[in-house]
């Protein structure tokens, strides 16, 4: 497949690796003038979790193609965009006239309906996914990240269209496992509000990577995220849906103590946290601030998150 990866992000970097590496053509758009300012290869230092049961250390210089036009005559079967929810609206406007024929695989968070989040792209071009790693670019341009054994693929309809099926493959053929999703609006949801768990706490400690092997950290977050399955209720999810996905926020002190013993020990999900060094948490305030809003506004009590 040809495929664009829109934008340098952790995510888009990571991923864009090892999908090259199984023998799709990769390339990356970036805003005019950063091609040059980003070179023509990047440093990653990751773990790489497809094979190896703890993960496997990769330390490299990755080659990366960077273009800063595109042109919907140029033939991409594949766009991933990866980006803070707060901005799918900025990207997916300027995607939509550029896109062609393109399936956009929407990869990562969504907190407004699905498909409104990133109109005006077509309905019938979209799946939306989630990755199951990522990390964070450090100060000298090192990429620390990891990537988990597999992603979560929506896949809505009775049968799997032929866009999403062409997602699919693109993973299997990179050695991950595609879980597909059916109701994916609830999981997005229901992650959206895992992540105002994690960032609730985060910024009381400073960072994300400030929790690593901290139970009683990890516990709060879970609880925190427990207290907001009434927001999904009644923003219509069908919570018996999520019973296996919401098993760590019903038993918070458990999976606060499991989560604990992960980050501190093993080294993939240390790396997980670890990488996520930032202080200022722009993605995370902004998912703090609307699941705040939101809870408000369904008159949800969200007491954690008030203070």
């Amino acid at each position: 497949m040809r495929i664009l990866m829109f934008g340098r992000g952790a995510i888009a970097t990571i991923y864009g690796r090892v999908l090259a590496a199984a023998g799709h053509d990769v390339e990356f758009y970036v805003r005019p003038g950063r091609a040059a300012e980003y070179g023509d290869e990047v440093r990653i230092d990751w773990i790489d979790g497809r094979r190896a049961l703890l993960g496997r250390r990769v330390r490299e210089n990755h080659p990366v193609r960077f273009r800063e036009t595109i042109d919907p005559r140029e033939g991409f079967d594949l766009v991933v965009l990866s980006v803070g929810h707060h901005r799918l609206a900025e990207a997916a406007a300027f995607l939509a006239p550029r896109l062609g024929s393109a399936t956009v695989l929407v990869f990562g968070n969504v907190w407004e309906e699905p498909l409104e989040a990133v109109a005006p792209l077509p309905a019938d071009q979209v799946v939306f996914g989630f990755p199951g790693g990522g990390g964070q670019f450090q100060e000298d341009g090192l990429l620390v990240a990891a990537i988990m054994p597999s992603v979560v693929i929506g896949t809505g309809h009775a049968l799997t269209s032929r866009r999403e099926e062409e997602v699919l493959s693109a993973f299997q053929q990179a050695g991950i496992t595609a879980r597909q999703e059916k109701d994916i609006r609830g999981w997005l949801w229901l992650h959206f509000i895992a992540d105002a768990g994690m960032y609730a706490q985060a910024m009381s400690k400073g960072s994300l990577s400030a929790m690593i092997g901290d139970r009683q950290a990890l516990r709060k977050a879970l609880a925190t995220t427990r207290d907001l399955l009434p927001l999904l209720r009644a923003r219509g999810v069908d919570l018996a849906e999520h019973r296996r996905a919401m098993l760590p926020y019903r038993l918070p002190l458990l999976m606060g103590t499991a989560m604990g013993w992960a980050t501190a020990l093993v080294p993939i999900a240390r790396r997980a946290l670890g990488a996520h060094t930032d202080t200022d948490m722009v993605e995370g305030r902004a998912v703090l601030r609307d699941t705040l809003r939101e809870a408000r506004r369904l008159h949800i009590p969200a007491p954690r998150l008030e203070t």
